[in-house]
């Protein structure tokens, strides 16, 4: 796909599940809505998605994880028409359940929540990914015994410095700060934080500033506020905020899972999506990055929502939920941050939506 393509969504589904793989759609900039243009189910359970460049070329790839037990990557090239095919080999990743990857330092990522460890694959010129080069195994449990009896890692991402990649682990109930050597692709352990048990945490986001960090907890709704020191690769947890209203169980609701974090571009609202409550929660955050409050908690446009992005302009957020099969777009009020539900899209067992 060529740097000035017409923008595109992205969409990761669990063909088990009756997904269709991955799916691409045109983006109308003006109305946020999705077309959808073409599908590939290559690869089984294509859960979560990233987008990056190929070194050797100005050219967009997409990557996805396979979650399954054995567990996989794979990278796309993207047809100007949006029809998908594999470039290279799909890879092992020496991990089982991958459910989440990123791009660091010329190499592809992946969070292997069944193994619960970090694997580290080279990237060639082409974009596709080579033999696994690097893996870092998470140890430890938390007192949740039906989720927590082992490591389970659930996202990777490099900090906004570069310097850093931090592994945020639901079974240990931490994260990890990691060096990445970019010549060899090891990973070196150099602090893990540890966050109060049995929050169960799953993602992260970095205020834009780059000093602050929040961590979504998945088995309690709240969000946990850190103070991050890039210099020092060093992680500070400040306090709690819950992302739903006191009155959320009342009526024996169902249990809820938040399962994704998005901050604003200017850094004063936060969003999570939360998975039973089936909502959007939007958190306002003040001039110190440390203060999170929740405003608002809306309708995700579906029911159980695993992944949320906003795009490039700020104007629009959207939902990929995966029990409903849709993906929901919202434009976000500019002065409230609340989301409006604009429109959605069927989509098969969605898992992740990502926009390029």
């Amino acid at each position: 796909m060529s740097a000035d393509h017409a923008q595109r969504a992205f969409i990761g589904s669990f063909t088990s599940a009756g997904g269709r793989g991955v799916t691409v759609a045109a983006v109308d900039r003006d109305t946020g809505a999705l077309s959808l243009l073409a599908s590939t189910d290559a690869v089984a359970d294509p859960s979560f998605l990233a987008v990056g460049r190929a070194p050797g070329a100005d050219t967009t790839v997409l990557y996805a994880v396979s979650e399954t037990s054995d567990g996989a990557v794979a990278a796309f090239g993207v047809d100007d028409d949006g029809t998908p095919r594999l470039i290279g080999e799909v890879r092992p990743v020496d991990g089982s359940s991958p459910t989440h990857l990123s791009l660091a330092a010329g190499h592809l990522l992946t969070a292997n929540y069944g193994s619960g460890g970090v694997t580290v694959l080279p990237l060639r010129e082409d974009g596709s990914p080579g033999p696994a080069a690097g893996r870092l195994a998470h140890e430890g449990h938390g007192p949740d015994e039906g989720r927590q009896s082992g490591p389970h890692a659930h996202q990777v991402l490099a900090d906004p410095s570069g310097t850093w990649v931090l592994s945020v682990d639901l079974g240990t109930d931490s994260v990890r700060v990691c060096a990445l050597d970019p010549g060899t692709g090891s990973l070196r352990l150099h602090t893990e934080t540890a966050l109060r048990p049995g929050t169960g945490p799953r993602h992260l986001a970095f205020h834009p500033a780059g000093g602050h960090l929040y961590v979504l907890n998945e088995l309690e709704p709240t969000v946990t506020v850190c103070r991050w020191d890039a210099a020092e690769g060093v992680l500070e947890p400040l306090g709690e905020t819950p992302v739903l209203p006191h009155d959320h169980d009342e009526g024996g609701a169902p249990r809820t899972y938040p399962s994704e974090v998005v901050v604003s571009h200017d850094g004063r609202f936060l969003w999570t999506a939360n998975r039973g409550h089936d909502s959007i929660s939007v958190l306002t955050l003040d001039e110190t990055a440390e203060k999170a409050v929740l405003a608002a908690a809306v309708g995700c446009g579906g029911r159980w929502p695993r992944d949320l992005t906003l795009d490039p302009t700020g104007q629009w957020l959207y939902a990929a939920n995966e029990h409903s099969g849709n993906v929901s777009w919202f434009a976000v009020d500019a002065e409230t941050g609340i989301p409006v539900h604009a429109g959605s899209v069927e989509v098969p067992a969605a898992s992740s939506v990502v926009l390029a």
